[in-house]
């Protein structure tokens, strides 16, 4: 009990320090959980919203960083441009497949 207690205070606590990163993390999160289904379970509505999950996601970590950047500006903008090149693929992978 003491455990579940723990982590849910961490999630409060983190949720009203920096509410955009923690609505990020917690798409990333559902993203790969909806990828984790689609690789077990092969249907295309997983795999989309596990995709528009990680769009949306990288989009918001370049808009938050180009606005207030971070000591680690770079690393992040890096890994969010190749996620979201990544999940573009996924998509245009997903059209061609059609």
């Amino acid at each position: 009990m003491r455990f579940w207690h723990f982590w849910f205070q961490t999630f409060v606590i983190s949720s009203q320090y920096n509410p955009p990163r923690f609505v990020e993390l917690l798409m990333l999160m559902l993203a790969i959980a909806m990828l984790a289904i689609a690789t077990v379970i092969p249907d295309r509505p997983f795999l989309v919203l596990g995709l528009s999950l990680v769009v949306g996601a990288s989009i918001s970590i370049l808009v938050r960083e180009a606005i207030a950047p971070s000591p680690q500006t770079r690393i992040t903008q890096i890994t969010a441009l190749l996620l979201l090149i990544i999940s573009i693929y996924g998509f245009a992978d997903i059209i061609k497949t059609l």
